[in-house]
């Protein structure tokens, strides 16, 4: 059993063997220090704060309808797009999982146990390694340049600092990477944008600090990124796209 840590996050992983000893040849390893092991790694040692509580009982069922009429087929449509070491930020019970094609390595993160610990029930066999991470998206354990992918979806809602989670996924992607994000947004017609803004505070408090009012796509852009591909639904509320890291700082 090997224990590392990652800035003020333990990785807890035992040694994994990806390839047996063949023909006198010395086999592959990788431990924590990688980033990725085989299979899957729990992150133990300081827990994230939650000030909402968690919501992961539940999540999936009550998400169902929504994943079906709304963002079910965005996922199909974005999900894809992830190449070589992918890191998601906010993957909850991994819903996303299903959608991944032919990766390097997937890093899934949430800063709730009970989330990772659904996804984890969710991973299925395939030709990629996946590690999950208890981890805030303000606080990312990973060196520089670490990813080419980074996947954010539905989660920008919730994160207390948008801005701060935005400068660490600026800081992991590598030059050349990308970010994916599916996000609900603040609407632009205005009897919905108000509407938003007068139930925030109630949904708030009932989904996990979930705010129906983020204008996510202006924060993107205010933290140094450049939108190369965006879609927005009907009525705007629903953001998805991708965005790559711009010249400029913000």
């Amino acid at each position: 059993m090997t224990i590392e840590k990652f800035g003020k996050i333990q990785v807890r992983g035992t040694i994994l063997q990806l390839q047996q000893v063949e023909n006198g040849q010395e086999s592959k390893q990788v431990t924590s220090s990688n980033l990725m092991s085989n299979r899957h790694s729990h992150t133990s040692g300081e827990v994230p704060d939650l000030p909402y509580g968690s919501i992961a009982v539940g999540y999936d069922d009550g998400m169902r309808f929504f994943e079906r009429r709304l963002f079910g087929h965005r996922r199909r449509k974005l999900i894809p797009q992830a190449s070589g070491n992918v890191l998601e930020i906010g993957g909850g019970t991994g819903v996303n999982l299903q959608y991944y094609q032919g990766l390097a390595s997937l890093v899934l993160t949430d800063p709730d146990p009970l989330m990772i610990e659904q996804a984890e029930r969710k991973l299925r066999p395939g030709a990629f390694p996946v590690r999950f991470e208890v981890v805030s998206a303000e606080a990312l354990p990973f060196p520089d340049g670490s990813f080419d992918t980074v996947v954010a979806t539905l989660v920008f809602c919730t994160i207390p600092q948008p801005a701060k989670a935005l400068a660490e996924i600026r800081r992991v992607l590598r030059p050349g990477g990308k970010f994916l994000f599916m996000e609900h947004v603040r609407p632009r017609p205005f009897p919905l944008g108000l509407l938003a803004d007068v139930l925030t505070p109630l949904q708030k408090r009932l989904c996990g600090g979930c705010q129906l009012n983020r204008k996510t796509l202006e924060t993107v852009e205010a933290a140094g990124f450049q939108v190369v591909q965006r879609e927005l639904s009907r009525f705007d509320l629903i953001l998805s796209g991708e965005a790559i890291l711009s010249h400029t700082e913000p």
